[in-house]
């Protein structure tokens, strides 16, 4: 792919914890866009995005990417791909050669394709992959072969799925064993090699009672795994896994929640803020935490409309907790109201983006995506 080139510049912002160690925190050079980013994912040294954007802005000039843009997580440089997409797209995951798109649209890269794509990593160009949703996708995640995809549905094809799917990624057929149901939407997903998690705001997963907002299914045959049943309080809106095994979870409710938990189902920990959580990521065993929030609660209570009653730090729509729970210092004061929708880590890189609806961090204009590094 070829790529705009601009001098990579950095502002620092805080601490960001990285195995351990406390450095400055810099926002690294990266495109801009002039629309919410829904989705980003890193494949090697290249972040995809998607959203509902229209253009990506670099050095004050603006370059179409409709909904879809990449560039390269370590220089910040504008891609060229630009498979084009006719309506929001709210997912996005990638594996090998292959990028997987979730969301509105019903046209992409010039192709029919209902709310679920499947495109070339290098070229763009749309693959064969194509599926009639009855419904919406909303979070993809990929691993052992296959495709997940969760939201709110109710058949793929022919075939009747409720909220849950996957396909094979050697054919792209729909997986005819993997058909797990819950009787709400699942707006996020986690893959691990021993089950894949499920978030939302479900209160029963294969109809199963104390199965609720947050569950594990087995990635090969779909079935409930009973060992994991931390059953949190409200909407789970974001999974992560650690390299230990720690699910972090973030959560809507009274305010919102980020929470650890052990692969028991028990709480490791739990931090509060005045506003909903929408994203978690983990890097080096930290916890990076994103959302609408404008402040971390001291304690674990809050009262009206979230707000904090026992104390509170400044976090705008930005967080880090480390293993043990404790709040860090890092602090980039992301703006807005709706904030940080989605949290993306990478280990060989030491990075973490963020997207969202903000416009600045640390009161300097940095549109609706960030790279930390």
């Amino acid at each position: 792919m070829r790529f705009i080139p601009f001098a990579v510049a950095a502002v620092a912002v805080g601490a960001l914890l990285i195995g351990g160690s406390a450095d400055a925190a810099t926002v690294q050079k990266s495109p801009q866009f002039d629309g919410a980013v829904y989705s980003a994912a890193y494949l090697g040294d290249t972040v995809f995005v998607g959203g509902s954007f229209a253009n990506a802005v670099v050095g004050g000039r603006s370059y179409p990417r409709t909904r879809l843009a990449a560039f390269n997580a370590r220089t910040g440089a504008l891609l060229d791909w630009a498979p084009a997409a006719d309506d929001t797209v709210r997912a996005i995951a990638a594996d090998g050669n292959s990028v997987y798109a979730a969301g509105d649209f019903s046209r992409i890269g010039g192709a029919k394709r209902d709310s679920l794509a499947k495109l070339d990593a290098k070229t763009g160009a749309v693959d064969a992959f194509s599926h009639t949703i009855a419904g919406s996708p909303v979070a993809l995640a990929v691993g052992g072969g296959r495709l997940y995809v969760g939201g709110r549905f109710t058949g793929v094809d022919s075939a009747r799925r409720t909220n849950l799917a996957a396909f094979s990624l050697a054919t792209g057929a729909l997986d005819g064993k993997w058909a797990p149901t819950t009787d709400d939407a699942v707006q996020a997903l986690a893959f691990t090699p021993q089950r894949v998690y499920l978030g939302g705001s479900f209160h029963r997963t294969d109809n199963v009672a104390n199965s609720l907002r947050l569950s594990a299914v087995d990635p090969a045959d779909g079935s409930l795994d009973r060992g994991f049943q931390p059953r949190p309080d409200a909407v789970v809106t974001s999974v992560a896994v650690g390299a230990d095994g720690t699910v972090y979870a973030g959560q809507g409710g009274q305010g919102g929640r980020a929470a650890a938990y052990t692969p028991g189902g028990k709480v490791r920990w739990t931090r509060v803020f005045d506003g909903d959580v929408q994203a978690v990521a983990v890097l080096g065993g930290v916890a990076y935490i994103g959302g609408h929030f404008d402040r971390a609660c001291k304690t674990n209570q809050n009262g009206s409309q979230g707000a904090c009653t026992g104390g509170s730090l400044s976090r705008v729509k930005l967080a880090a907790v480390d293993a043990s729970g404790r709040l860090l210092d890092w602090a980039p004061q992301a703006n807005g109201i709706v904030g940080v929708r989605t949290l993306a880590a990478s280990e060989n890189l030491h990075q973490v983006t963020a997207g969202g609806e903000f416009t600045t961090v640390g009161g300097v204009s940095q549109k609706r995506l960030a790279v930390f590094t």
